[in-house]
């Protein structure tokens, strides 16, 4: 099984069982900034990111790692892939911390950071790739794409309803670009050759 298919099948899993089994496992995953520290809450900076606030949630996360996940494991190997997923995911959660720390309300949850980094990276491997959606007949770009879910990040991150981590988003979208030029810079190379041709 690929990694790309074991973090979503952990993802689908831990959620659905939060979500209509136990939602304690929902609450006890939550990233909460303000108590990081003072009660040692460590592991959430990882078990935030497997669960959902909701289906569209789950879905639309799952949506877009399952079409930009493999390729680019297969791009970059496995290792290297899961060591980008984990930087994204932890990297998106110290920038949540930055801007949260001082709100002993807020609490966040979701892969969408991970995911940007992955979205992202993979944008740089392949920039001419597109992606189709069910609702759309037409393919949509995937540097057009990472635009908008951007857009709709900012646009909903001034929302602030419910636990959706929108803020993650874009340190996310930047650790993904970050560990590439740092990992594979003949990759942003080859990028920006395509584009720029």
């Amino acid at each position: 099984m690929s990694a790309t298919n074991l973090i979503l099948a952990l993802m689908a899993l831990a959620s659905l069982i939060g979500l209509y089994g136990n939602p304690a496992l929902i609450e006890r995953s939550l990233f909460r900034p303000y108590w990081l520290l003072p009660r040692r809450q460590y592991s959430t900076l990882l078990s935030s990111g497997f669960v959902h606030a909701n289906i569209p949630h789950l879905l639309f996360n799952a949506l877009t790692l399952w079409s930009f996940g493999g390729s680019l494991e297969d791009a970059m190997g496995t290792a290297q892939f899961v060591a980008l997923y984990l930087v994204s995911l932890f990297v998106s959660d110290w920038g949540t911390w930055i801007k949260h720390r001082n709100d002993p309300n807020y609490a966040s949850l979701g892969a969408s950071g991970a995911i940007l980094g992955v979205l992202f990276a993979s944008i740089v491997y392949f920039p001419t790739r597109s992606l189709y959606m069910m609702f759309l007949p037409v393919p949509i770009p995937g540097p057009l794409f990472a635009v908008g879910y951007l857009a709709y990040t900012w646009y909903a991150s001034r929302q602030q309803r419910g636990r959706i981590n929108h803020d993650a988003h874009f340190s996310g979208a930047l650790a993904g670009l970050g560990f590439v030029a740092l990992f594979d810079p003949e990759a942003w190379r080859r990028a920006l050759d395509l584009v720029l041709r």
